[in-house]
């Protein structure tokens, strides 16, 4: 394997991805940026989150002194939105602890929130060259295949076993300061676009050669992972309460919960609970939309939407009455943000 690395960097250079935004910096803010929203999202939906968040909050010192609510309205639709939060606490916490600059090594890195091993490893490599080893779902697909790592890795031992593999694949110690950053893109790369979790382009690869599992004709085989996650479904009522001037009644929601955090309508667990929420007088002009799915990662949402013009503004508990020009800038769920939209066309 001692050519591997080599193989990976000058692939990347040639054929790898050198375009996307946040490539081609050494600025550790716009790389944790890209990483932390890269995360169980496609590079196609980030680019004009990203765009947009740069646009508002360009450098640590801005995202720090942001609301947690400008935060999550900026990031509103992207999903997963404990990204948001962590994301809001780690730039305050770069500011207060580090004197508003990145640590240069992964160790340090992992002690701000929502900042793991892989991400750590990413910042350190790309920006500081550091030596040390990613593993996201991509490069982890490309290490067990080309080592024909058939461990489980949902094993925790293995999980640690995987990490010291990949740290043997890295560039030797005299070409990491050269090297790190295009290794480590490189490697992402190829997850990405060649060593894809269905069709891998084998033909393509430059470790190909180097390859276990080509060599085996069965390299959808790895990684291998026994523990498969349950998907459950859950119905939820949504009350959506407009007053007469098309305010709408938002509430922030309760954490932890489904959209913790977040502005929503008012959400109720049956029709009946939702409907002994409004006033009597408001009961006959209640409208129920058929319900709608929305998927999140380990659950499918039935959404039920319940429409009412509240002529007297009556109060529905905690919240407030929002204007039409101030809901979009808050953190809205994505589907919440879709139905409040149809009343904009």
């Amino acid at each position: 394997m001692g050519d591997f690395a080599t193989r990976v960097v000058q692939w990347q250079q040639t054929h790898g991805r050198n375009d996307l935004p946040w490539q081609n910096t050494r600025d550790p803010y716009r790389v944790w940026l890209s990483e932390i929203m890269l995360q169980q999202t496609q590079v196609a939906t980030v680019k004009d989150y990203f765009a947009r968040f740069l646009a508002q909050c360009p450098d640590v010192n801005s995202l720090a002194a942001a609301s947690l609510d400008e935060v999550l309205g900026l990031w509103s639709g992207l999903g997963y939105y404990s990204r948001a939060r962590n994301l809001h606490r780690c730039a305050q916490d770069v500011m207060h602890l580090h004197g508003g600059r990145f640590p240069e090594d992964a160790q340090t890195l992992q002690t701000l929130p929502g900042i793991g091993r892989s991400t750590a490893a990413a910042i350190a490599s790309l920006c500081f060259s550091e030596r040390v080893a990613i593993l996201d779902a991509n490069v982890k697909r490309v290490v067990t295949r080309v080592q024909g790592f058939d461990a489980d890795v949902a094993v925790a031992a293995n999980a640690r076993a995987l990490w010291e593999v990949a740290t043997a694949l890295l560039p030797a110690t005299k070409q990491a300061s050269q090297d790190m950053a295009r290794y480590t893109q490189g490697m992402m790369d190829l997850g990405a676009t060649v060593c894809t979790a269905r069709k891998p382009l084998c033909a393509q690869c430059p470790v190909q050669q180097l390859c276990a599992a080509a060599k085996s004709d069965d390299p959808t085989r790895y990684p291998v992972r026994s523990r498969k996650l349950k998907r459950s479904s859950q119905a939820i009522w949504m009350l959506w309460a407009q007053s007469p001037t098309g305010e709408v009644w938002l509430a922030r929601r309760p954490t932890p919960g489904v959209w913790a955090g977040l502005y929503c309508l008012a959400l109720f667990d049956s029709e009946l609970a939702l409907r002994k929420a409004l006033p009597p007088s408001a009961l006959e002009h209640l409208q129920c939309e058929p319900a709608f799915i929305h998927v999140l990662t380990h659950k499918d949402l039935h959404l039920h939407a319940c429409r009412v013009l509240l002529t007297s503004k009556s109060l529905l508990g905690d919240g407030r009455w929002v204007s039409a020009e101030e809901w979009p800038g808050l953190g809205l769920p994505a589907p919440i943000r879709k139905l409040l939209g149809r009343t904009e066309n």
